[in-house]
């Protein structure tokens, strides 16, 4: 390898390295997306979850490509997005694959219900918003996929789960909460 590109990896390696530090302080709430259906069923944690718009009701999940589990989601189209708790920080870290529990076997945990299409819902979801995968485009490594939601279900208790600095974190709901109403 000649001196150059060694220079031109090392600091591909450096910005890299400086982005995943500066993501790691931008927190987020914790998700486990799920699926079911002719592909398979599965879900994974994540926290690239964002709100694209309410007209139609429209989120985006980013999912590596190189994951098995990938395939599994774009074949199915059909997905639930469930929003943790903080009391439910156990299944945000079976669905990373930080414990020895295997798919099924996270499947089988009695906190699931089953939501359209045979799609595993999260019962003590903060939020659980179930929908079809409209459109998916590659960014880099990930495959970003437009949600469009079919189904909405709302909790109006419990604290959010959120992962910041490469950790989970409980975040308080207020009470009552605060409400920002813009002046007239």
């Amino acid at each position: 390898m000649s001196a150059n590109l060694a220079h031109a990896s090392v600091e591909l390696d450096h910005a890299r390295q400086q982005f995943r530090q500066a993501m790691a302080h931008l927190g987020a709430a914790v998700n486990v997306i799920t699926t079911a259906g002719p592909h398979g069923r599965c879900g994974i944690t994540a926290s690239a979850v964002c709100s694209v718009t309410d007209s139609p009701p429209t989120l985006l999940v980013c999912l590596n490509r190189s994951s098995a589990m990938h395939a599994v989601f774009d074949g199915n189209r059909k997905v639930c997005i469930n929003v943790l708790p903080a009391s439910l920080e156990a299944i945000a870290r079976h669905f990373a694959g930080l414990t020895a529990l295997s798919m099924d076997e996270r499947f089988q945990l009695p906190v699931w219900g089953d939501g359209e299409n045979g799609v595993p819902v999260l019962r003590g979801a903060l939020a659980s918003l179930q929908g079809t995968i409209v459109e998916a485009t590659g960014v880099g490594s990930h495959a970003v996929m437009f949600v469009e939601t079919t189904g909405i279900r709302v909790r109006t208790d419990g604290d959010s789960l959120v992962y910041f600095d490469r950790s989970f974190h409980r975040e308080c709901r207020r009470s009552p909460p605060v409400r920002f109403n813009p002046p007239s």
